[in-house]
């Protein structure tokens, strides 16, 4: 079945997207989502007007998922392993073999965070334990923190944590090297430096950090925490196989009206673009990318 626009992800640019598109009433629109993304992490966004008190990932993906499908969008909870066009067409391959064809497509697939398996680190993730300083720095003012990361990427976090609060120390969990310069920076800024693995993340009911555990048996007390290990997964393999341009760092560089890619027809929202990884950037990226989608369609139809 031809449609006239398939979204790659179900996050917030996707479903934003998929709202935006619904609200037409003149579209056959599939959202083909694995269930799971970066927006399933985090429990806790309080940067979004509306909710000073927090809203989770998963209510946002849930609650404008039942709102796009009361517009008419069609959702499959499936993974996407091959996008290829098809002269004016885009033909998209689920794990399970089915295929779909559409006029326009939209990349909404996200990053995850990189971090290793530590003890009690999921359960506090996303609840005290941070990713974004951007979304997050402002959870730690004053508060005890442990930064969780790994060399240079790590250390350069914790100095843009240290505007923040004073009490911060840095924990180079995989004991990454880094310069003698830059470890005397992080102490120009009151920084403690730790160098060694953590064991185990201490949490209670609450998903609230109360320590850290290092290899040498000492207890760091923490009231927040954050992680910084740098090579994050950018989901960008799909625009890859289309031929889309990548930057050095694997992100989709958009047309900054239009959030089209360098691909006629495709079009790129959310953490996998160029710009500051928020949950409410990517909201805008994926109406104003909708928007774009719809005029494209509208010409489509009137060639017809």
């Amino acid at each position: 079945m031809l449609h006239d626009c398939i979204i790659i992800g179900g996050g917030i640019a996707g479903t934003q997207a998929a709202i935006q598109l619904g609200r037409y009433s003149a579209h056959k629109v599939l959202v083909i989502d694995s269930g799971y993304g970066r927006s399933s992490v985090c429990h806790t966004y309080h940067n979004i007007i509306g909710w000073p008190e927090g809203v989770t990932g998963e209510d946002l993906r849930q609650t404008g998922r039942k709102q796009a499908e009361a517009l008419g969008i069609e959702f499959l909870e499936q993974t996407v392993t091959e996008t290829a066009r098809d002269g004016e067409r885009f033909i998209v391959t689920t794990g399970d073999g089915q295929r779909f064809s559409a006029h326009t497509l939209l990349l909404a697939t996200g990053m995850m965070d990189r971090y290793p398996d530590i003890p009690g680190l999921r359960e506090a993730l996303g609840y005290s334990v941070y990713i974004c300083p951007d979304c997050d720095g402002y959870e730690i003012v004053d508060r005890k923190t442990v930064l969780i990361g790994s060399g240079e990427h790590g250390s350069g976090m914790a100095v843009l944590l240290a505007e923040r609060t004073p009490h911060l120390t840095y924990v180079n969990h995989e004991r990454a090297p880094i310069e003698k310069r830059l470890i005397d920076n992080l102490r120009k800024h009151g920084i403690e430096y730790e160098e060694q693995p953590v064991t185990e993340v201490r949490v209670d009911d609450d998903h609230d950090i109360r320590s850290v555990v290092l290899e040498d048996g000492r207890v760091l007390e923490a009231d927040r925490g954050f992680i910084a290990f740098g090579g994050s997964h950018v989901r960008t393999e799909l625009a890859d196989q289309l031929g889309i341009t990548l930057e050095g760092n694997r992100h989709i560089k958009t047309d900054p009206r239009t959030k089209m890619t360098d691909v006629e027809g495709v079009w790129a929202a959310g953490d996998i673009g160029l710009h500051s990884e928020l949950s409410t950037i990517a909201m805008g990226e994926g109406t104003q990318a909708a928007i774009w989608i719809h005029k494209k369609l509208r010409k489509i139809n009137k060639s017809r």
